[in-house]
């Protein structure tokens, strides 16, 4: 695929990520895709979760199930740039939400999209972990 077709899928599977529609979402991955996050993220540490998901399930059940348990309303995202060259697609973002805990979220996130036949095969996410941190777990 080129580099537009692939920004382009990079750009339709992230629209599927709000639907919450498991079916739809997981037409996007390849079956044993991976979504990197850094160690000790505090959604993972929040949610108990891991920072390393491997397999398509776990990614969509991610994305489905204990994302919405984590940023409960006004989840907006504003895209910065999509970025590709042949396989490689690279988003970034600034995320807002409310949190569970009713605290604001407002986060910078750079996405790593590495595509295999037509499809999301890895994700590496970068993120301010520190602010996370002092969001979801209200620090000073």
């Amino acid at each position: 695929m080129t580099s537009e077709r692939n920004r382009e899928l990079v750009k339709r599977a992230w629209r599927s990520f709000s639907t919450r529609d498991k079916d739809l979402i997981a037409t996007f991955f390849t079956q044993d895709a991976e979504w990197l996050a850094p160690p000790g993220n505090a959604t993972a540490v929040a949610l108990g979760g891991s920072h390393h998901m491997v397999g398509r399930d776990a990614i969509v059940c991610f994305l489905t199930v204990d994302f919405p348990r984590m940023f409960v309303a006004d989840v907006a995202v504003d895209f910065r740039g999509f970025y590709a060259d042949g396989d490689v697609v690279v988003v970034e973002e600034t995320m807002q939400a409310t949190l569970a805990n009713g605290n604001a979220y407002r986060n910078d996130y750079c996405f790593v999209f590495e595509l295999q036949d037509g499809l999301i095969h890895r994700v590496r996410e970068y993120m301010d972990t520190a602010n996370g941190h002092r969001m979801v777990f209200d620090e000073a």
